[in-house]
């Protein structure tokens, strides 16, 4: 599909990544990002280029439109995709609300969840019945490289996508195809959400690499160094927890390994030998600091809401929980920061009031 119209919401690393690449495959695209972070788009604002580099096109990719007004970007298309952390999901909400109709559709990369809280929030604005979906992990191993330019060093391969109303998932994924080949469908987005590989790996693996995040400031090769065997282990213990919560409401959730073996991230086998083979994520340096969003996103909105499903469903997550007690210590933050059961909608449901609401959306 060419010539597709398309708003991004968000100006990170991912978002422009994603903005060029739709660029160059042929479709007009607008950027809109949220006026606390406009200097992120301000330097592309006047020549509505994104430079791309990497394995992917190359070259000055052209951006139709840049804006801070949602009316505008929401007029622009009708497809919406949600590129920004978890924790500004939100904010990007609140910010859109009174211009979503029911004929948009928002697809939140990635999302974690994120997708669950949209839905409840978009009803707040009169949106009832919008669709809404989320992907499993972020299109591409990606990262800016100046304020007009961005990298792109691997695709994934196997984009799994989860929709509520779950009933929309074929026309989401007819729609997503041209733009991202290979999407794959869970059965909903809860699935989806908990299929997120980010939270498995990332909370684990920069505590315990705490001391050398700090010491280092990030100069050293966060998977091919950082996540030893040792580490490994911790984070397959987090990875149990997860496949437990998802048993419980009736999904075969695939194992951490498994998924990333799956997405193109490396070969198959233990979740160390995947990684270690893996040419995109043996590239990633750490984060250079302990303020990063690989806890501030991935704790609250990862393995937090994870445990406090699985608690409203009988499911004890005692390794999730001591991680996530960690992490708040090191960030200063709560426990009840984030998102849980009454953000998603899910609250105080049975698993088959659970089931009817994610097939239906209301």
């Amino acid at each position: 599909m060419k010539d597709r119209k398309v708003t991004i919401l968000g100006g990170g690393n991912t978002a422009f990544s994603v903005a060029a690449r739709l660029s160059h495959m042929g479709n007009s695209i607008c950027i809109l990002e949220h006026p606390d972070f406009a200097e992120s788009v301000s330097n592309i604002s006047a020549s509505k280029t994104i430079n791309l580099e990497g394995v992917l096109e190359t070259g000055p990719a052209s951006i139709e439109k840049i804006t801070l007004d949602p009316s505008e970007a929401l007029n622009f298309s009708d497809l919406l995709l949600l590129i920004v952390p978890a924790y500004a999901h939100k904010p990007f909400a609140e910010f859109c609300g009174p211009h979503l109709t029911d004929e948009h559709t928002v697809v939140v990369m990635p999302g974690t969840l994120g997708s669950l809280e949209w839905k409840v929030l978009a009803s707040e604005f009169g949106a009832n019945n919008m669709t809404v979906a989320e992907v499993d992990t972020a299109p591409y191993v990606c990262r800016k490289t100046s304020d007009n330019s961005a990298v792109i060093w691997g695709e994934v391969t196997a984009l799994g996508l989860g929709v509520i109303p779950s009933s929309e998932t074929a026309p989401v994924q007819e729609m997503l195809e041209p733009l991202f080949p290979g999407v794959t469908a869970y059965s909903d987005s809860l699935e989806c959400g908990l299929s997120a590989m980010n939270p498995v790996v990332h909370p684990a693996g920069v505590l315990m690499n705490a001391g050398r995040v700090e010491y280092s400031r990030g100069e050293f090769y966060f998977y091919e160094e950082g996540v030893s065997n040792s580490v490994a282990k911790a984070i397959e213990a987090v990875d149990i927890e997860r496949r437990m919560i998802g048993t419980a409401l009736g999904y075969e959730l695939v194992p951490v390994a498994d998924g990333f073996h799956e997405a193109g991230f490396g070969p198959k086998g233990r979740l160390w030998e995947v990684i270690n083979g893996s040419h995109m994520l043996t590239r990633l340096k750490a984060p250079g600091s302990l303020e990063t969003r690989w806890l501030s996103e991935d704790i609250p909105f990862g393995i937090s809401a994870w445990s406090k499903i699985g608690n409203q469903y009988g499911i004890s997550c005692p390794v999730m929980d001591s991680f996530a007690q960690i992490g708040n210590i090191v960030m200063g933050a709560n426990g009840n920061e984030g998102r849980g059961p009454r953000d998603l909608g899910i609250e105080n449901l049975s698993v088959a009031e659970l089931k009817n609401y994610l097939l239906t959306g209301s």
